[in-house]
């Protein structure tokens, strides 16, 4: 099913040439929707939360805590207390490999990724593993550009601690079965993260059925605003993890040489929130909700299918990621000849199209590749035929620019 709702997307709809913009996986636009209500909130009732025993905190906090209460149903959060409001889904990688992690691995324990992660995923595990002596182990693709759950699941025994994997990769489009991983890190007593910051966006989630210890996501990305994203964990597992960041609003009791914290999700808010931004995402996430993620998930599906269709058009054109629409997401990597990436999407912009150039914050997956950087378009809800129509005729102007012939 198509969605039509380029009309909602004020970017999109100015004066002068019509573009093309095919970078949602970095950040999407937002809506007029959302736009008006976080308007609304700094215009109309704009105050900081849980401390002001006036009107204007009063509807601040009841517009941040609703927010919380939306994002909860949206993932299929049991409590909205497994909702921590953090600054992206960088933050909230980060939280859990220092709080929870950096204090619980020891020399020895095992961190088991993927090749595809996104540095965000991968950083913050090379960090912790230096300070705590324990070992990142890989689980390989296949020359499907899909995950190798055999190769994975023979890496996985008793010293596996941690397993972190992308739930969908915002190079190749691939979104690995997470069953299968739910199963391997029982079998280890692992903890299984999710880095979901290009899932959520894309795809229905249900956390009861995913079967994660945490899941992490941005806002930015599924049509909110930049500054929030959010941490989802089993409760017993948030209130198990020590604050990542000490402050005002996380805490029950300070006194000059100790403190107790305040219940979770508080404890774990460290400082004065994203009040704003959290209330656009509950904007986005009731966008996102009315248009129903079934059906946005197949949009991305069928907008992929007519683009790798018409990539096909060019002999010289090489293309990242699995084959099959239903294993892969709105996001398309590829080369043209020898031209550089950035060469490329400079050019194409030229023909009002932007797309993502350089190695997507996956470095590792653009050696294993063999390339030095990719160009990329990727879709949203306002991604339409004539934006991938638009894309491959900047393609075939690039192509003789370039003296690369189409076929």
């Amino acid at each position: 099913m198509r969605v039509d709702r380029r009309r909602d997307f004020p970017i999109l709809n100015g004066t002068g040439p019509r573009l093309a913009f095919l970078d949602s996986a970095a950040s999407s636009q937002k809506p007029q929707q959302v736009l008006d209500v976080m308007t609304e909130a700094y215009s109309s009732y704009y105050s900081n939360v849980h401390r002001g025993a006036y009107r204007l905190s009063e509807m601040a906090t009841e517009a941040y805590e609703a927010a919380r209460a939306k994002v909860a149903a949206f993932i299929g959060a049991a409590d909205p207390r497994e909702i921590v409001f953090t600054r992206g889904t960088t933050t909230s990688l980060n939280m859990l490999a220092f709080a929870w992690a950096g204090a619980r691995l020891r020399p020895g324990d095992r961190i088991l990724l993927t090749q595809m992660e996104h540095h965000a995923n991968l950083v913050p595990w090379q960090m912790v593993a230096a300070r705590t002596g324990a070992e990142l182990v890989f689980a390989p693709l296949d020359d499907r550009y899909e995950l190798d759950l055999a190769a994975m699941n023979h890496l996985v025994d008793e010293r596996i601690a941690v397993i972190s994997v992308t739930g969908m990769s915002n190079v190749l489009g691939t979104i690995p079965s997470i069953g299968p991983i739910r199963t391997m890190a029982e079998d280890a007593g692992a903890i299984l993260i999710v880095d979901g910051a290009q899932l959520v966006p894309h795809a229905p989630v249900d956390v009861k059925s995913l079967g994660a210890d945490f899941l992490a996501f941005s806002a930015h990305k599924m049509l909110g605003p930049t500054g929030v994203g959010v941490l989802w964990g089993r409760l017993e597992l948030l209130e198990a993890l020590e604050p990542f960041e000490g402050g005002g609003e996380m805490i029950a009791d300070v006194g000059l040489y100790e403190s107790t914290w305040a219940p979770v999700p508080q404890k774990l808010e460290a400082g004065t929130p994203p009040i704003v931004e959290a209330i656009g995402l509950g904007a986005a996430v009731d966008y996102l909700g009315e248009l129903g993620m079934g059906t946005v998930r197949d949009h991305d599906m069928e907008l992929t299918r007519y683009a790798l269709d018409r990539l096909g058009e060019f002999d010289h054109l090489t293309v990242y990621g699995p084959n099959n629409v239903e294993r892969r997401g709105g996001v398309i990597s590829f080369t043209l000849a020898d031209v550089h990436a950035h060469d490329l999407a400079t050019i194409l912009d030229e023909h009002h199209v932007a797309v993502r150039a350089g190695h997507h914050c996956a470095r590792p997956l653009m050696d294993h590749l063999g390339v030095p950087a990719t160009a990329r378009a990727s879709f949203s809800v306002y991604s339409d035929e004539q934006d991938v129509d638009q894309l491959v005729d900047a393609l075939h102007h690039a192509s003789e620019l370039f003296g690369v012939g189409p076929h």
